[in-house]
């Protein structure tokens, strides 16, 4: 009888909270990566060369979606 009392949570199961808390760090992830992106387009090419990131390089990460 004690047994079934004294049940362990299974390892499998998660707290709803930790769902929450994965949401919203996905989306301050999301935002993150629209307000970089966006400070990356409006570099000129003399602060490029000082990042030492191509024109090309540029490019290729504004065309990411902003979930990457």
């Amino acid at each position: 009888m004690e047994r079934l009392l004294k049940r362990q949570p299974s390892a499998q199961r998660r707290p709803a909270h930790s769902l929450w808390l994965r949401l919203y760090a996905t989306l301050l992830h999301w935002q993150r990566n629209m307000r970089t992106r966006r400070q990356l387009a409006r570099l000129d090419a003399r602060q490029l060369a000082d990042a030492g990131i191509s024109e090309a390089q540029r490019q290729q990460e504004l065309a990411r979606p902003f979930w990457r």
